[in-house]
């Protein structure tokens, strides 16, 4: 005899592969069709389509504008997931560097972290947010310091 406790173990196991069976939204989008996504009004859609140009990395350098704007967005997981498609894009989003110094100073500690770690991925071209990556070295999360850390040194290379 099965008891409540163990059927309520199996619960997520179960569950699991019946949410996985359809592919993810962002999958198999151009750039194109993932900006329109950015453009939805439902802030899911937005960070599913900031995090599938995350995954095109520097092919989705024509959304540097569009994803510049999302830092701005009102939902934390959109501006996280726009950051992280900024800094895939690499040095050719050195365009939003301003908005992703903007966004150092964001309420949220995983929004912060983020936008540091894509300015370290623009590199030097992203020598102006010196000065701002130098304040977060006082943050109170250790893990927007050490992502401080890594991209000023990767912006003094």
């Amino acid at each position: 005899m099965v008891r409540l406790g163990q059927l309520l173990l199996l619960i997520p196991l179960i569950s699991v592969p019946l949410a996985c069976r359809g592919k993810p939204p962002y999958e198999g989008k151009s750039p194109a069709q993932l900006v329109r996504m950015l453009e939805d009004a439902d802030p899911k859609v937005q960070a599913q389509g900031a995090f599938g140009l995350s995954l095109l990395g520097p092919e989705a350098r024509s959304a540097v504008v569009v994803l510049a704007e999302k830092l701005k967005s009102t939902d934390s997981l959109v501006r996280q997931n726009t950051a992280l498609a900024l800094g895939k894009i690499g040095p050719d989003a050195a365009e939003a560097v301003p908005a992703l110094v903007a966004a150092l100073h964001d309420t949220e500690w995983s929004v912060r972290r983020q936008a540091a770690l894509a300015l370290g991925e623009i590199g030097p071209r992203a020598k102006a947010a010196v000065p701002a990556l130098q304040q977060i070295n006082a943050d109170s999360n250790h893990l927007v310091r050490r992502a401080a850390l890594d991209a000023l040194a990767k912006i003094k290379k």
